[in-house]
């Protein structure tokens, strides 16, 4: 048994005659955790992505509900007086009538 482990930790499975099916496997090995590592790091890509992503639409999300309320402040009948007192109009003493218009027919 102990043996066995010495010629591990030197090394001599690599450099014994059949070692051809070592170094296969080895390499195989190799090639796997290479794919894995880079496996890895891409899904680390898209994880950082869609948190920035998600970030993204917070803030526009924001931006839009602070927009609207401005808008609907802007729209409020007691703004637009007070903007239209500045510049001297003010609103109608009578109120609007309908006009109704009746069609002719040609003959």
């Amino acid at each position: 048994m102990k043996q066995n482990i010495y010629s591990i930790l030197k090394g001599k499975f690599l450099v014994s005659d059949d070692s051809f099916k070592n170094w296969r496997i080895i390499i195989f090995i190799s090639v796997l955790a290479i794919i894995m590592i880079a496996s890895s790091h891409s899904a680390d890509k898209k994880v950082h992505e869609i948190a920035r992503l998600n970030n993204e639409v917070k803030e526009w999300r924001s931006a839009f509900v602070d927009g609207r309320s401005k808008l609907m402040r802007l729209k409020m009948e007691s703004s637009i007086v007070n903007r239209m007192a500045e510049k001297e109009i003010f609103i109608s003493e009578n109120p609007p009538q309908k006009i109704k218009v009746k069609s002719q027919d040609k003959k």
